[in-house]
């Protein structure tokens, strides 16, 4: 596995620049930090004693990474996850929070090592990702992107709004799903043709 700093380098390129998607419900970001996290962290970019959109706006991208790697990494406890899972995890956790952690205790539960979805990983998270690793070494990152992109075609369903974050215009794959993908072995992408029948319902 890369190095967690690559790890987070890499997000920062996928989350891109200074972003105000009225449909995105995480509000402005910057390299994908919004301006919810830099109020939760206390981190004033501007240096005025205030967090406004203008430190979402000022954000490096070497501060969003050093963010990602003690606040989304460290903190919540994704380094101590079986290493398969990480990368993942990580990136998820990047995008939706403590879904991504709820996303695989719900997983891990249905492969017969039962874990609370409470979006925290602990003590219990951890033995059963131990040995669902142990159980399913080649099989269980796969499965957990799948899991993932599971949870945004059903996200989509859910709010119309988010649908152009899961298909695009000419009906290929959007940004969430070719994500999740980022993290799957190439034989469990959805062809086109999948991808369209699933969205297909949309309109």
């Amino acid at each position: 596995m890369p190095s967690v700093q690559t790890l987070a380098e890499q997000i920062v390129a996928r989350e891109g620049g200074f972003v105000n998607d009225p449909d995105d419900p995480g509000g402005a970001t910057n390299h994908g930090v919004t301006l919810n996290t830099l109020r939760r962290l206390g981190v004033d970019v501007t240096g005025d004693s205030r967090i406004t959109l203008a430190d979402v706006q000022a954000l490096t991208q070497a501060q969003a990474v050093e963010i990602y790697i003690e606040h989304y990494f460290n903190r919540t406890g994704i380094a101590q996850l079986p290493e398969v899972l990480q990368a993942s995890v990580f990136d998820m956790y990047v995008n939706s929070g403590a879904n991504a952690v709820k996303i695989l205790q719900r997983l891990l539960t249905s492969m017969g090592y039962a874990c609370d979805p409470d979006g925290q990983i602990g003590a219990q998270t951890l033995a059963a990702a131990k040995l669902a690793y142990q159980a399913a070494p080649h099989h269980l990152a796969d499965a957990y992107g799948i899991a993932r992109r599971n949870y945004y075609y059903a996200l989509a369903d859910a709010r119309p709004a988010s649908r152009k974050f899961a298909t695009r215009r000419d009906g290929g794959k959007g940004g969430w799903i070719a994500r999740a993908e980022e993290f799957i072995a190439p034989q469990y992408h959805l062809t086109l043709a999948q991808h369209q029948a699933r969205v297909a319902a949309w309109g």
